[in-house]
């Protein structure tokens, strides 16, 4: 399993609106770039190979890329923690 990293979503999340990288900010709203549910689900199914046990809803409660990451960061954590 590969870690998930703030640049594999930064880079996935670019993929899917068909932008570089680099314009994806961490502060940006997601949905106001045109990421919409459906392509939230597909990043999710995708991340979940890393695995962290990251669900539809934890992404559903942010809009920004800083604050998918934080999420990320913590469910690490928390599985470094019951490891």
């Amino acid at each position: 399993m590969t870690a998930l990293t703030l640049e594999r979503m930064r880079a996935d999340v670019a993929e899917m609106l068909g932008e570089a990288p680099e314009d994806i900010g961490n502060d940006e709203n997601l949905m106001d770039l045109g990421l919409d549910s459906m392509r939230v689900l597909a990043l999710v199914l995708a991340w979940g190979n890393t695995g962290i046990a990251l669900e539809f809803g934890h992404l559903a409660e942010h809009a920004t890329l800083g604050g998918w990451w934080s999420v990320v960061q913590r469910l690490q954590n928390r599985g470094t923690a019951d490891a």
